[in-house]
């Protein structure tokens, strides 16, 4: 299969092939980042997005449970047999007009794409199924990772669950919550935790990864984009195959924005989809990067040609004032994002913005995605913030149909979400006063009453 799928490096002005078996995952030549490509006119894709229906509805076959691999047929590069799922894909798209009143929305237009029902609680899982499927097929033994907790667990479960693999991670000190920390070592996953942050950990695996030959999981390697583009099969799948207006999305690492915007490419220019939404990336103010080099300093695509002297530029100013990124939203507390050009060409095809959203902005909106029956971590709620600042802004109409990406499970980062509700300004003020956090705009504090029946009753007449 290798003459049908090829890596390619995304700079057009390069544009040279790559074996779909090598594990660099860096064009040799030109240092830049890779895509999956595929050539069509010797494949089948589908000729149509509803006869891919027909696999849903062949639930006992493991293919086609998954919600990954029942869209095999746009990401073809491994056989069958090679493929590894534990029933990923599991996820829902919620019509959600409570969380919608609160962005500003028209009844029915706000949709919430809950991607914590995966089975590590991520949307990391997309991704390492078909990452885990292309390690297989070029016979790794271990598999490494840096990561702020999501895709560290998902390596865990993946490495734990298929019995293929041995997981290595690397955490930074301090900047993993204990929900995510656990999963890594309870599924058994050899955790390192170095003296730094995410930046300096995804520095270090690399290194080791080239060094030990290590199979690498971050979303630089382009096979683990190719299981996060299935996201947006299954938002257009649950939408009847219509295109939304708007897809919203936090902004970390910038792998899940540059997967949805292949995902739109590919189907353009297979003639699936006659259009692409727009697409809005949420970046924590405490981790903008992508927000001020896109909306600052005007960094653009450029036809694969972006700025390299701002880029390097604006690194080299972080580094010499020694600016760490720092929010609650520990999932995208990111400041060198690998997938920087990926996400410009995303924005330049599909058209887009990119905003950010203070952490006050980002508990108040999880608290209201709280109250409206799906939990998820802070990170997931930068899409809800970004998105009320975009209606207030104008950019999003009140008619729009606007999908919310949630990326992960309340479960997730539990401390933050127990502080904001508390009634105990110390475990508050611990927990999220330094993060410039002042008030619950949306608590629902715990009643305190006295172990008697009438107070207790009297309580609840009182509140419910």
């Amino acid at each position: 299969m290798s003459d049908l799928v090829y890596q390619r490096c995304i700079n057009p002005a390069c544009g040279s092939t790559h074996a779909v078996e090598d594990t660099s995952f860096q064009c040799p030549k030109c240092g830049g980042l890779m895509d999956v490509a595929y050539d069509w006119s010797r494949l089948t894709p589908p000729r149509s997005l509803r006869d891919i229906e027909s696999k849903w509805a062949d639930r006992g076959d493991p293919l086609n449970f998954s919600g990954i691999w029942r869209f095999r047929d746009l990401l073809p590069f491994a056989r069958p047999e090679q493929i590894v799922t534990i029933g990923e894909g599991q996820t829902i798209l919620q019509k959600a007009d409570q969380v919608g009143q609160f962005v500003g929305m028209n009844a029915g237009c706000l949709f919430l794409q809950y991607e914590g029902m995966n089975p590590s609680g991520s949307f990391k899982d997309n991704g390492m199924s078909a990452a885990f499927t292309h390690a297989r097929s070029v016979g790794a033994v271990r598999a490494a990772c840096a990561s702020t907790g999501n895709t560290s667990a998902s390596l865990a479960v993946y490495c734990s669950a298929s019995g293929l693999m041995r997981a290595v991670v690397f955490i930074g000190s301090g900047r993993i919550s204990y929900g995510k920390l656990a999963q890594a070592l309870d599924h058994g996953a050899l955790t390192i935790q170095i003296a730094g942050d995410f930046d300096d950990a995804m520095r270090r695996v690399q290194e080791t990864a080239r060094k030990l030959g290590i199979y690498l999981v971050n979303s630089i390697n382009p096979f683990r984009l190719e299981g996060q583009k299935t996201i947006m099969f299954r938002v257009l799948e649950a939408l009847r195959w219509e295109i939304p207006d708007w897809i919203v999305v936090p902004g970390g690492n910038l792998g899940n924005v540059s997967s949805f915007g292949k995902a739109f490419i590919e189907l353009q220019e297979l003639g699936l989809i006659k259009r692409a939404p727009k697409l809005a990336v949420i970046n924590a103010a405490g981790a903008n990067t992508f927000y001020n080099l896109y909306e600052k300093h005007s960094l653009r695509w450029n036809d694969g040609k972006p700025d390299a002297n701002l880029i390097e530029g604006y690194y080299n100013g972080l580094d010499a004032e020694r600016i760490r990124a720092a929010t609650i939203a520990s999932a995208i507390e990111i400041n060198h994002p690998v997938n920087l050009a990926k996400a410009l060409r995303a924005l330049d095809r599909c058209g887009g913005v990119v905003r950010e959203a203070t952490d006050q902005e980002i508990l108040d909106a999880k608290a209201k995605v709280g109250a409206g029956g799906l939990g998820c971590e802070p990170a997931s709620a930068a899409s809800v913030a970004g998105a009320k600042k975009l209606r207030r802004e104008g950019i999003i109409a009140p008619s729009d149909r606007v999908v919310c990406i949630l990326t992960g499970h309340q479960l997730k980062d539990p401390t933050a979400t127990v502080a904001y509700h508390s009634s105990d300004q110390k475990t508050f003020d611990e927990v999220l006063g330094h993060r410039g956090v002042r008030r619950a705009n949306f608590a629902n504090r715990a009643v305190q009453v006295p172990n008697e029946l009438d107070e207790i009753i009297k309580a609840i007449e009182l509140y419910a």
